[in-house]
């Protein structure tokens, strides 16, 4: 979404459809434009310290050019730390699900022991009263 005017934004995320139901959300913000702002102005007030430092036609290795890459593997370096976030993001969903899930698997599996001892229970006492003599004891 492109900003239409400066200044502060809010974000809201909606609940109406369900307030009982707990929900993990994720969204990123990665702001381009200010960082062509920021690259701009440091540009402007750059410029002072690259007359200073060039040399006088010693050197074979332009300061552009070793600015330039510089600036190549700063811009790399961010976008990997984004990729670095989004991954983390991405680990703690996953990680979120799995403990749900685990929470689930837990407690059928304790329901199913439950009722398997019951089950066991219930056809030993229905086999020990087969062979119990219910006949009187005679003298």
């Amino acid at each position: 979404v492109e900003p239409t005017e400066p200044g502060d934004y809010r974000l809201c995320f909606d609940n109406s459809f369900s307030t009982i139901s707990e929900k993990l959300v994720f969204f990123e913000l990665i702001f381009d434009s200010a960082q062509e702002e920021e690259e701009e102005e440091e540009e402007e007030g750059d410029d002072s310290w690259v007359e200073a430092a060039e040399p006088e036609d010693t050197l074979d290795i332009k300061i552009e050019d070793i600015k330039e890459s510089i600036e190549t593997m700063r811009g790399r370096l961010e976008r990997s730390i984004q990729m670095q976030a989004l991954l983390r993001a991405f680990e703690a969903r996953d990680r979120n699900l799995q403990e749900s899930n685990l929470g689930r698997v837990t407690f059928w599996s304790a329901f199913n022991l439950g009722l398997l001892l019951l089950v066991a229970f219930l056809q030993v006492y229905t086999l020990k009263s087969l062979f119990e003599d219910r006949r009187p004891l005679r003298t």
